[in-house]
């Protein structure tokens, strides 16, 4: 009865310590390819749904869109050299192309584009925190220092 007792036992802490630690990495899911015509339509219909868009006002942000997307994909194919000169002409264009929305848009559709786009840094500079960027000039935090004396 004892034996049977001990096996029980050392098998149940054997499997427990087996799956205590799941030390494979979760694989993140793959981002589907699309098209520049499939992202410049989600985009536009994300836009549609937040901002309450007209029929006009969203066939002109979907050709503003859709300029990007095709600007992006040239880019992201072409030769990965000179990354300051091209992150430059990125932001230029980043810029030109909230220019152009912004100019379509209501001035009511407008703050809520601007609160939008806020959120959206946030959560962007919440994100490079997390991943461990921020955390430069912090000290590390020791659970249990040693004592004194």
């Amino acid at each position: 009865m004892k034996k049977a007792i001990l096996t029980i036992a050392i098998a149940v802490m054997g499997l427990t310590a087996a799956f205590a630690q799941d030390t494979t990495k979760h694989a993140r899911r793959p981002m589907p390819k699309m098209t520049a015509e499939q992202r410049a339509d989600k985009v536009t219909a994300r836009l549609e749904k937040q901002l309450s868009l007209t029929a006009d006002q969203k066939t002109k942000i979907y050709a503003i869109e859709l300029e990007n997307a095709k600007k992006m994909d040239t880019w992201r194919s072409a030769d990965k050299g000179d990354r300051k000169g091209k992150m430059e002409e990125r932001k230029a264009a980043m810029d030109e192309q909230k220019a152009k929305i912004d100019a379509v848009l209501t001035a009511d559709q407008k703050t809520k584009m601007d609160a939008f786009r806020a959120e959206a840094r946030e959560k962007g500079e919440k994100m490079r925190k997390g991943m461990g960027r921020g955390n430069k000039d912090k000290a590390p935090v020791v659970s249990n220092p040693p004592a004194q004396g």
